[in-house]
């Protein structure tokens, strides 16, 4: 099994930043993909960032240029910097790494933490 644990979330202010973290702990594959993904709908899991092992990045749509994700390998991290933050990237934001196995992608998730953009 995978625990994903993230910190870093709460109010800001549009314009305004934020960094989000989650460590990763125990069955960890070194080939495992990590990033983020955001729910601002019940079930609906939205891309917002993620990095492979060898440092290939995939970012929604909606945050390319203001959303930027990094990991470090060897401390089984992964950030999320959010700059120039809207309205509506206000979400909880959950941890995510993912591996195939037998041709099927297998995830874990974080429990999620809550980002909210509002003057």
């Amino acid at each position: 099994q995978v625990q994903l644990v993230e910190s870093g979330g709460g109010l800001v202010q549009p314009g305004g930043s934020l960094r989000l973290s989650c460590i990763a702990t125990g069955d960890l594959l070194r080939s495992d993909t990590m990033g983020w993904y955001r729910q601002r709908e019940e079930d609906v899991h939205e891309l917002v960032a993620t990095m492979t092992s060898g440092g290939a990045t995939l970012y929604g749509q909606s945050v390319k240029g203001r959303f930027t994700v990094s990991r470090d390998n060897n401390k089984n991290t992964v950030d999320l910097q959010m700059n120039d933050l809207r309205p509506e990237d206000t979400a909880t934001y959950i941890c995510n790494r993912w591996r195939l196995r037998d041709g099927t992608r297998h995830n874990f998730w974080g429990q999620g933490i809550q980002v909210t953009v509002s003057s």
